[in-house]
């Protein structure tokens, strides 16, 4: 218990927020998350920060091509599944990687996604886009793809100037999400647009980072279900913080539960998390917060 209080203690003064979009279909779902959040990022684009401070916030508003199974607890080369990429082929030979890519995806401004936007994000990550990247910490994941080709609108391939098997995964960790052509470096910066569960809505920094349920996302089987969480409910300091948890407001740092709902059976994963929930009755301050 002391471990765990001292763990929330040390969580910080930003919070994260998640909320559901549609007011009927919150009704039905329920649920509020409510995240401790360890530091205040530079700014809310995952392909120039090299920390978990906007990684672990922004995640769930991107896919990637491919990604490790979300379900398993260590990360192989096995776990790799496809996510934006339908499936994934090598030549003979070791030096291309194609990529058939889903159709019906969307941006979360309406925009339908293409395989122009997975080269436009291979061009800004290796420096060859007009438009560059303020900071490129993984630049050089990718000095061995030479180009990008693109077979129509939902086909990609990786030309290597030797073969690299690791180039799988590094396409499958959390710092590799497709960005979006039609949108510049600076506006992801402030207010990204990607196509995964959650859309961005805000972050006000070192306060809060506010996500929305996407009632459009293309993987409905994985839809998230959460509620809003008032502005007037964020936290502005650690003894803030453990004060909320105490009364039963606030959720585990980094192993989130809602309050008198189920844990996600992705073991907190929020990119395909879900939860029913009702209205808990309060419980003694010193375990409130804590499972």
């Amino acid at each position: 218990m002391k471990r765990e209080l001292r763990a929330l203690a040390a969580a910080g003064s930003l919070s994260l927020a998640f909320f559901a979009a549609d007011g009927a279909f919150a009704q039905k779902a329920g649920g509020i998350l409510k995240i401790g959040h360890f530091d205040s990022p530079a700014s809310m684009s995952m392909l120039e920060e090299s920390t978990q401070a906007v990684n672990r916030p922004m995640s769930g508003v991107f896919n990637n091509l491919v990604i490790f199974n979300q379900d398993e607890a260590q990360n192989t080369p096995e776990s790799i599944v496809p996510e934006l990429a339908t499936e994934w082929r090598w030549s003979e030979d070791g030096t291309e990687l194609t990529f058939p890519l889903h159709q019906g995806v969307k941006w979360h401004d309406g925009k339908p996604f293409t395989a122009a936007d997975v080269k436009c994000t291979l061009d800004l990550l290796q420096g060859k886009a007009a438009e560059k990247l303020r900071i490129n910490p993984r630049k050089p994941w990718f000095d061995n793809v030479s180009e990008v080709s693109t077979n129509g609108d939902y086909e990609v391939t990786f030309h290597l100037k030797r073969p690299q098997p690791s180039l799988l995964a590094m396409l499958a960790t959390g710092w590799t999400p497709i960005y979006p052509c039609h949108v510049s470096p600076a506006q992801m910066r402030q207010h990204p647009v990607g196509t995964g569960p959650f859309k961005f809505v805000e972050f006000k920094a070192n306060q809060s980072i506010t996500v929305v349920r996407n009632p459009d996302y293309w993987k409905p089987a994985a839809l998230p279900r959460w509620h809003r969480i008032p502005d007037h409910q964020r936290c502005v300091d650690p003894a803030a913080l453990l004060h909320r948890g105490q009364r039963g407001r606030l959720f585990r740092r980094h192993n989130a539960t809602v309050e008198g709902c189920k844990k996600p059976a992705s073991g907190g994963d929020l990119r395909h998390a879900h939860s029913e929930c009702q209205p808990q009755p309060a419980r003694q301050p010193q375990r409130a917060a804590f499972r």
